[in-house]
């Protein structure tokens, strides 16, 4: 692993301007290390807007399964909170939510504190600044508590800082969100999600829920480490897919480039280029984030904005957000500026994850500069 690193940190920039084609060195530099690891499988796609879209696959849905494709299923965790997020800001724009709604509206028949249901709002739910100290109540989550019994649980919790003054990142608290919704507008999130994304761009093989995932003919099954290079099949649990605008989206890496393709503006009949910059606004500051193993060195500054985290990478601006349940790991970012995007799936619970994101951004960017310094000289000598 650390040998792995550390030829990427030597190499990247060597190969970046040897190879014409960066994104092909830096597939196969993935490959090599999921073989290294002996990794189950994943898909990755890379779009650029104007470009055919590139997707790489690897491995099988499980030891005896077929090789992954690009419509195999994968979970996608807490990148779900991508779609809560975007949902949310057209919904707004559209007049049928408030992002200023506050708690005591969104799911008025639990007994919270009346000052902190009054002042806390579902922007404050979105962007990760409930007050509510970080994670609460995952552990029932992932007890298979049902929904009612965890946000009975959350309306006794005492919050460490007030609404909007400090970064908590929740999962238990989304389940407000989608009864906000559900009380507010009749339809599930499941329903809302298809009504305002699936169906308008055609997408086929993104949807929510466990049955969805598991009744499927094609989806990649989880796995877990059990010993140094050992991975081991293990079953799909309900728990985070009851919160299903925190994690219950599941998606295909082919459907994931028309998602990111609506972020990067190209169905503005679809998405706003007003929802877009809403959902992209900073609007609470992740400090921790600047810290983060790989990824220290790179950022400069970090927020948390509607669903997504927006980092200043080495002067860039990244939206970006990764997900991580049981077997599973997802990563998605895109850098407006340049119009571009990645999407990683993977159906393990690897830390490789972490390293390999961080990498292709900063090969990304690198590839960027190096364009615009070769276009400078071009300008300077007339050509």
């Amino acid at each position: 692993m650390r040998a792995f690193v550390l030829t990427l940190l030597l190499l990247a920039p060597l190969m970046v301007k040897a190879q014409e084609n960066w994104l092909g060195a830096y597939a196969e530099d993935v490959k090599k290390a999921a073989k290294q690891q002996q990794l189950p499988g994943y898909a990755f796609a890379y779009v650029n807007v104007g470009k055919k879209d590139q997707i790489f696959q690897y491995g099988k849905t499980k030891k005896d399964g077929h090789a992954i494709n690009p419509d195999t299923l994968f979970r996608l965790a807490s990148v779900s909170k991508t779609f809560t997020g975007v949902l949310t800001a057209k919904l707004a724009e559209q007049g049928q939510l408030n992002l200023k709604q506050p708690l005591s509206k969104l799911v008025p028949g639990y007994p919270f504190d009346p000052k902190l249901a009054n002042s806390m709002t579902l922007e404050h739910i979105l962007s990760q600044s409930s007050g509510y100290m970080p994670n609460a109540f995952d552990n029932l989550i992932e007890a298979n508590y049902s929904v009612d019994r965890v946000m009975q649980q959350l309306a006794g919790l005492k919050p460490i800082c007030s609404p909007g003054q400090c970064y908590t990142y929740q999962n238990a608290l989304f389940g407000a969100v989608e009864q906000g919704m559900y009380s507010g507008l009749k339809r599930n999130y499941a329903q809302l999600l298809s009504e305002q994304f699936l169906k308008p761009l055609s997408i086929k093989r993104i949807n929510v829920g466990r049955d969805a995932l598991i009744k499927d003919n094609n989806w990649a099954e989880p796995h877990v480490l059990i010993g140094p290079k050992q991975w081991k099949k293990v079953a799909v649990s309900e728990d985070y897919y009851r919160f299903a605008p925190a994690a219950g989206v599941n998606a295909s890496v082919r459907d994931m480039t028309t998602w990111l393709k609506l972020l990067l503006g190209q169905y503005p009949h679809v998405l706003s280029g007003h929802s877009i910059e809403q959902v992209l606004q900073p609007r609470t500051k992740t400090r921790k984030e600047l810290y983060r193993r790989h990824w220290r060195g790179h950022l400069k500054d970090a927020h948390y904005g509607l669903g997504w985290r927006i980092y200043d990478f080495e002067g860039e601006r990244l939206a970006y957000h990764s997900g991580w349940v049981k077997g599973y790991r997802a990563d998605i970012g895109f850098a407006p500026k340049y119009n571009a995007g990645y999407v990683f799936l993977m159906n393990a619970e690897s830390n490789l994850m972490n390293e390999i994101s961080v990498d292709f951004w900063t090969r990304f960017f690198e590839q960027q500069r190096l364009q615009a310094k070769k276009n400078g000289k071009k300008q300077n000598t007339g050509k």
